[in-house]
């Protein structure tokens, strides 16, 4: 018999969100020790050890190169249909846009006569994109993840991806990646991480992954810059009492999860009738589509509540990648969302391809305290002082007892050397 997308109300409700809340540790518990395996063989073997697990699970020949040459990527591109090629002009464009918006601005302002303070904006020196291409080649999560390193002014931008589809090869090409890499799995971020010979270490890891990676990431944070944990997808809707049409909700429960067996998919509805409506719908269009089905099945879920106000707060405890609410009313109050769509035809899939917002966010809980990959990720923010003689007269009156309570005696005495010292 097919399983059903399950129906939760009270405890047993209660139950499955508290499991939900404590999903980061245990989701990659189970990898950590083979994980830790694969990444500290890569550091002390270098290439030997990457190219040994690239020709297991990356299908990488024994004479293929690591490193995609550019005639490959250009190639890729001219034989993109031109349907295709438009497509992914005009997301990158999009993408572009956004991302310009995002970045953080440089500024100067005094904050008294005599002292300025400000900040400069500088691009980090090197980064490193996964893009995963398991399951499904995802030329949209190379445009998310370079484009706004470009935005920033990374000078090298390294792409790594296991059996790369020419259309991801032909994406590279349209954004000029010139360092293409097919290796993937937590071999990959191994080789970003601390480097091989033939590919030079990252000061910073972006991208999405499976618990392989997820967890590479988690190991390698302390020595090399994560954005965050981005693993399986996770997609939380809220609907009250009948509104909203069961077929789009159904829809887009069975577009995200058949990202992943392990995706997360939940609907929070007021309405038993509604719940019934999607959990039927979502049967039928599961039918042709196993790994969706799958997902729903095992971790896929419609929680019964008694209101709006009840489905925000449980929403919030669960933190998820995506959240998508029927209209304006949650998004006036407290959100704990990766990203949010409202209305009935922000599909998530418009964010995933052509809204231009970034795909790549925050899983496991990591959106309790941040949103998605930006603009920003790929700075260094770095605050500037500057201060004049008769700026640092008007601060000594903070800075010495300050300092003097602190028991810091010589950060007074630097201070006051230079006030009792002839002007310059």
């Amino acid at each position: 018999m097919k399983m059903m997308m399950r129906i939760l109300e009270g405890l047993a409700r209660d139950r499955f969100v508290r499991a939900v809340e404590e999903r980061g540790a245990h989701d990659l518990a189970e990898v950590e020790p083979a994980v830790r395996r694969i990444v500290s063989n890569v550091r002390r073997k270098g290439d030997s050890a990457l190219r040994r697990y690239a020709r297991r699970w990356d299908g990488l020949g024994s004479s293929e190169p690591l490193r995609v040459p550019e005639t490959d990527l250009h190639e890729a591109w001219q034989r993109t249909s031109p349907e295709l090629q438009d497509a992914i002009a005009q997301a990158a464009g999009n993408i572009r846009t956004y991302c310009e918006w995002q970045k953080p601005e440089e500024w100067r302002r005094e904050i008294q006569p005599g002292v300025s303070v400000g900040q400069l904006v500088r691009p980090i020196e090197a980064v490193g994109c996964y893009v995963p291409g398991g399951r499904y080649p995802l030329p949209s999560t190379l445009l998310m993840t370079v484009i706004p390193a470009q935005v920033a002014g990374v000078p090298q931008i390294r792409v790594v991806s296991p059996r790369p589809a020419q259309a991801t090869l032909a994406a590279a090409a349209y954004l000029g990646v010139r360092e293409f890499y097919r290796v993937g799995g937590a071999q990959a971020i191994a080789a970003l991480a601390y480097g091989t010979k033939n590919i030079p270490r990252v000061n910073k890891i972006v991208g999405p992954g499976n618990r392989y990676v997820t967890a590479a990431k988690k190991l390698v944070a302390f020595d090399c810059a994560i954005e965050f944990l981005a693993g399986p997808t996770e997609a939380v809707f809220i609907s009250k009492d009948d509104e909203g049409d069961p077929v789009f909700i159904a829809c887009d429960l069975v577009a995200q999860a058949e990202h992943d067996p392990d995706a997360l998919c939940i609907l929070i509805t007021t309405s038993r009738r509604f719940a019934k409506s999607v959990q039927t719908e979502v049967k039928r269009r599961t039918r042709a589509n196993p790994i969706a089905d799958k997902s729903l099945s095992r971790r896929g879920a419609i929680l019964l509540v008694a209101s709006l106000d009840q489905a925000a707060e449980t929403a919030n405890r669960i933190a998820p990648e995506h959240l998508v609410v029927g209209d304006e009313t949650l998004t006036r109050g407290p959100l704990t969302a990766g990203a949010v769509f409202v209305g009935p035809y922000a599909a998530q899939a418009a964010g995933d391809y052509a809204t231009g917002s970034n795909h790549v966010l925050p899983t496991s809980g990591a959106a309790r305290f941040r949103g998605g990959l930006s603009a920003a990720d790929f700075v260094r923010v770095m605050s500037v002082q500057r201060v004049t003689r008769d700026g640092l007269a008007r601060l000594a009156p903070i800075i010495v007892p300050l300092a003097r309570a602190e028991g810091l005696d010589a950060h007074a005495a630097s201070i006051e050397e230079r006030l009792e010292a002839r002007p310059r």
